[in-house]
């Protein structure tokens, strides 16, 4: 079972920068814990995303010395994915690709066809430097946008990722309109077809109805769950009303009451929660 613990979603959409000294003494407290990965920032335009526009400082700051956990960093373009692939440290670069035209346009000005071109030569430069790119299925689970949407439009997605290489994809439950009926149909029918992709879920959710979406995606076989402590975050170039991050707690709290065991410092652990509370509210 991979925990991967997101920062970077939690603190994008936040109004006030958040002090980069903050963001690395957050983030060190977390690569404590024994998350498989951190998703720790972005090098995407900081006119897009101005809370994450010291990624790079970021990094230079991280205690990667005595942790386990691996990092992640969003790109939107091959640019991106350059200054991204010119640090070492970084183990994986994250492209969100939408089965949403209209989506897509708005998170990366590309339309889904030059986005698959991207996600080929971004996928080549990543081969070449021995890192991983991690493909993201936004509105994965639904399509507010008036566009056609099932479940068979997301497999057709996954065949050309494969096509292309794409070894890791996570399905993305953007704007969180997922049910736990549609979760188990789409991982179903992904998962089988596909045994040599890791298939895993990023999902947007309220707290009411976490634990419903995690056991859907679990009970189908899903092993790749996202998450960000305190269930912050949300897409911001989705809609107005963000929903966030399926909270790390409903995560660890779900797998307990199902008698699976994770290996984590609940010191760290703790500690992250506080500081969570602390420097977000």
């Amino acid at each position: 079972m991979k925990i991967i613990e997101c920062p970077r979603d939690a603190m994008q959409g936040l109004h006030d920068f958040v002090p980069t000294a903050s963001k690395i003494a957050y983030i060190n407290t977390l690569l404590e814990v024994g998350f498989d990965t951190i998703d720790f920032g972005s090098f995407v335009s900081p006119k897009a995303i101005p809370q994450l526009r010291d990624t790079a400082e970021v990094l230079a700051g991280l205690n990667l010395e005595k942790t386990a956990s691996q990092l992640l960093a969003i790109i939107a373009n091959e640019r991106g994915a350059n200054d991204a692939l010119n640090f070492e440290e970084i183990n994986y670069l994250g492209f969100p690709l939408s089965i949403s035209e209209q989506f897509q346009q708005r998170n990366t000005k590309k339309s889904i066809i030059e986005a698959l071109k991207t996600v080929e030569n971004i996928n080549n430069l990543c081969q070449q430097k021995s890192k991983t790119l991690v493909c993201y299925i936004s509105m994965g689970f639904g399509n507010p946008y008036g566009e056609e949407y099932n479940s068979d439009i997301v497999g057709n997605f996954t065949e050309k990722l494969d096509q292309i290489g794409i070894q890791i994809v996570s399905l993305a439950d953007t704007i969180g309109s997922s049910s736990p009926q549609l979760i188990t149909s789409v991982f179903s029918d992904i998962i089988p077809a596909f045994p040599h992709i890791e298939i895993g879920a990023h999902f947007h959710s309220t707290p009411q109805t976490a634990n419903e979406k995690l056991a859907a995606a679990f009970q189908s076989g899903c092993r790749r769950i996202d998450g960000a402590i305190g269930g912050m975050g949300g897409c911001p170039m989705a809609k107005d009303d963000l929903v966030g991050n399926i909270a790390t707690e409903n995560i660890f709290a779900y797998l307990e009451n199902i008698h699976i065991e994770m290996e984590i410092n609940q010191e760290a652990y703790q500690k992250s929660l506080a500081m969570k509370t602390e420097l977000f509210g």
